[in-house]
């Protein structure tokens, strides 16, 4: 263990009333399997301390189930063992329509909510998000459709995922509700949420953050081919060394230590792997060792 704070029990998710562990599990990779293999994972990542499950209705596409797939397929793990659902924080997103490639009209939202509502076999999903921007929804458009799923009882929480700052503001003008999250992508390779305003806005209104892909697509957990991650992943190693931790626990302890309190989304899909995430949550790093590993992902010291 290090000398910096532990991860909260508890987080809370924005202004919702919900809250959430430390870590998350993602469910990208998900779909294409049978539902023993599936209720196993879920299992092992509920065991392992997540609560918050963030799958999306785009998951899938481009397996044998196609579009729907990994909300289908947990729909089918919810009817085979009933009291994992109350265990969980249950988030999905939508918003990406193939071949538009992206819809956040009122209409389309709402029909997208319920189609993934009938998928999974639940009355409501505690977050709904939108997957990524559309460019041409008016964020009142966007407002309409979470209040009236939120006024239905479809969901419990709204949230966005790869907004910029300005897109998120836009859109907090016209919220009725809190806005509950924001999902952009960060890892000790993706720093750009560092600098570009997102977890200064989560911070600033109260909004909780989720960080997709914290392992950089996996890149963290290999051995580094190039030269910028061999130099993060011997930062990374050199303090999982010294604390007798997983090199992938010190990377989700990274990026657990900014105090937008990011909630990384586990990908892994072996339950060991899973397992070996919970270790984050006891792993406090020092701010030296954190500006190590920012300073070799970046390649140069700080000013």
């Amino acid at each position: 263990m290090l000398d910096g704070p532990l991860a909260p029990a508890r987080i809370p998710l924005g202004r919702s009333g919900l809250e959430v562990a430390p870590l998350g599990w993602g469910m990208w990779r998900f779909a294409g399997t049978d539902v023993a293999t599936a209720q196993a994972r879920i299992e092992a990542a509920l065991e392992s301390g997540c609560t918050l499950f963030d799958t999306a209705d785009i998951y899938g596409l481009g397996t044998a189930g196609g579009f729907g797939a990994a909300e289908a397929l947990l729909g089918q793990v919810f009817a085979a063992a009933p009291s994992l659902r109350p265990r969980m924080v249950l988030a999905t997103k939508a918003g990406i329509e193939p071949g538009a490639p992206y819809n956040s009209s009122a209409g389309y939202l709402v029909d997208a909510c319920e189609a993934s509502l009938a998928r999974l076999g639940v009355d409501h999903v505690d977050l709904l998000q939108i997957h990524r921007p559309d460019l041409l929804a008016h964020p009142a458009e966007v407002a309409q459709a979470f209040d009236t799923l939120y006024r239905q009882g479809k969901i419990r929480a709204a949230g966005v995922s790869n907004y910029t700052v300005a897109q998120t503001r836009a859109l907090l003008g016209y919220l009725a509700m809190p806005l509950a999250s924001v999902q952009p992508e960060y890892s000790a390779l993706a720093l750009e949420p560092l600098t570009d305003g997102i977890l200064d806005l989560a911070l600033e209104r109260g909004v909780a953050v989720l960080a997709w892909s914290p392992l950089a697509q996996g890149r963290l957990g290999g051995n580094g081919d190039d030269e910028r991650s061999a130099r993060v992943i011997a930062a990374l190693d050199a303090i999982a060394t010294r604390s007798g931790a997983a090199r992938a626990a010190v990377a989700y302890a990274w990026v657990m230590a900014h105090p937008a309190r990011p909630v990384p989304l586990v990908g892994a899909q072996s339950p060991a792997h899973i397992r070996e995430a919970a270790s984050a949550c006891q792993l406090a790093l020092s701010r030296a060792e954190w500006y190590q590993v920012l300073e070799a992902s970046r390649g140069q010291r700080m000013p």
